[in-house]
């Protein structure tokens, strides 16, 4: 390989990076990475070409890279999901909440179903005011065999969402399940629909704010020195 292709190189991974991930490199040279969770959570079963999906085999090694990266000092994750699947969004969520190194979320445009586990594993959560989330009972598709058994399993899987959510949120587990089976707010299902307000009323996301907010949290527990404002 000559001097050119070298240079060509990285340049090339990068713009693959952003078509496959939507983000030029969780390892860059900024201290603070950066994740997004956007459109749905693809699982064991690939979704079709033209949706927007987030695919969890991706990003579980990038996970697991910023923690090892000395030169990480903590963890951005940016969502704006309509859930997906729940296991894979589990997965992740469980990925985040394990690491020792400081982690925000920052919920823009919104974070439904599946992307409330996401949005509350993080050490801080952040909303923006207009954003949305979405907390409804957990669903299965395609063929059901047998309906008693696929009940205890949605019961019991639902009781694993509630149980995280509720372990990293200041939410209780009686308002959890409360908003879950609410029969007034939507109008095909039950569940609930909070604004970035009401999110953070119900001790469900930490604090309104945008994305200087997350940054500043993450430099200040990263011990770096705060950005200079322009006056």
């Amino acid at each position: 390989m000559n001097e050119n292709e070298r240079e060509d190189k990285p340049c090339e991974d990068r713009i693959d990076n952003i078509q496959q991930m939507g983000i030029p490199s969780p390892l860059g040279d900024q201290p603070i990475a950066c994740l997004t969770i956007i459109g749905q959570i693809e699982g064991h079963m690939a979704l079709p070409s033209q949706n927007k999906a987030t695919k969890y085999e991706h990003i579980l090694p990038m996970l697991m890279a910023v923690e090892q990266n000395e030169k990480t000092k903590g963890l951005l994750l940016l969502l704006n999901t309509m859930g997906g699947d729940v296991e894979a969004g589990l997965a992740i969520a469980e990925m985040i909440a394990g690491m020792k190194k400081p982690t925000a979320s920052l919920v823009l445009g919104g974070s439904h179903s599946i992307g409330v586990p996401l949005a509350v594993s993080a050490d801080r959560s952040f909303i923006v005011p207009s954003a949305t989330m979405t907390i409804h009972p957990v669903r299965i598709s395609g063929m059901v065999i047998s309906a008693r058994q696929s009940f205890d399993y949605m019961r019991d899987m639902q009781a694993r969402v509630a149980r995280f959510v509720v372990d990293h949120s200041g939410m209780s587990t009686e308002h959890f399940y409360q908003l879950l089976m609410s029969r007034d707010e939507m109008a095909n299902d039950v569940g609930s629909i909070l604004d970035g307000q009401e999110a953070v009323d119900s001790g469900l996301i930490d604090q309104i704010g945008s994305l200087s907010d997350a940054l500043d949290y993450l430099r200040g527990r990263a011990g770096l020195r705060p950005r200079r404002t322009n006056i």
